[in-house]
């Protein structure tokens, strides 16, 4: 499998108060396509901001983020929000669906931007995905007439509506209950297995176990990273690999 992301001596550095803090200290990543990457480790060690910066959504102080052969630094900030539209998809914690629209409308306004389809096709895929994470029923409801799990299905279902290479997720299960975050992992492991890439930032050990490679970063870096393999059908009971990411997780004091 080819790399689908990579990056070189990353660095971000914030400037506050005349003193420079780095917040990403010369990463090395590489994401092959088709995998499912989770990042872990302790508040401000800088995993959103590493999301943030492989996604364009923040600029790099200095060092590479390759996407599909594309160096981002290359790019103008049009030609930047250009490839997120048609090539990457977001969920947040923070569900940040526009309270004027209603819930299909909030999934195929990217769509319309994109113009890639006539918009008969894209209602048409707005509703398969819909079905598909079960929420048709919700297509013309008010944003404020679903439950927080409901929402993060939308989000989903917006994420996947220009076919992203790629989906970015920060802590997108922080905000669920716990059966609602085990139903929207179960949904990226089944569109992790159609192809599409996914990193995902998460504190959540139970999430993390159902991801294929988990890094662990401290301090800006990327220290370490485990190998759980794919989520198989046979490991629905994901106990087991919950007990091994623990007990790596303990030798990387978590």
């Amino acid at each position: 499998m080819n790399n689908i992301l990579e990056t070189k001596d990353l660095r971000k550095t914030y400037v506050l108060n005349k003193k420079e803090h780095n917040v990403l200290n010369n990463v090395d990543l590489q994401i092959k396509e088709g995998e499912f990457i989770s990042v872990m480790g302790p508040s401000g060690s800088g995993k959103s901001t590493l999301l943030y910066n492989v996604s364009g959504m923040d600029k790099i102080t200095a060092g590479s983020v390759v996407f599909k052969g594309i160096e981002l630094s290359t790019l103008s900030e049009k030609e930047m929000s250009t490839l997120r539209l048609h090539e990457m998809g977001f969920v947040f914690q923070q569900i940040n669906l526009l309270k004027n629209l209603d819930i299909i409308d909030n999934i195929i306004i990217s769509a319309y931007m994109a113009k890639d389809r006539s918009r008969k096709e894209i209602n048409h895929f707005a509703i398969e995905l819909m079905e598909k994470t079960g929420i048709a029923e919700l297509a013309d409801n008010d944003i404020t007439q679903a439950s927080g799990g409901q929402l993060q299905r939308v989000a989903i279902c917006r994420s996947l509506i220009n076919n992203p290479k790629i989906i970015f997720g920060d802590e997108p299960t922080g905000a669920l209950n716990s059966k609602s975050a085990n139903e929207i992992m179960d949904m990226f492991i089944v569109i992790n297995e159609s192809g599409t890439t996914i990193m995902l930032v998460t504190h959540d050990v139970k999430v993390a176990s159902k991801t294929e490679r988990v890094l662990y970063m401290v301090d800006g870096k990327i220290v370490s990273e485990y190998n759980l393999g794919k989520f198989k059908e046979e490991d629905k009971d994901s106990s087991e690999r919950e007990e091994k990411l623990s007990k790596w997780l303990l030798k990387m004091d978590w």
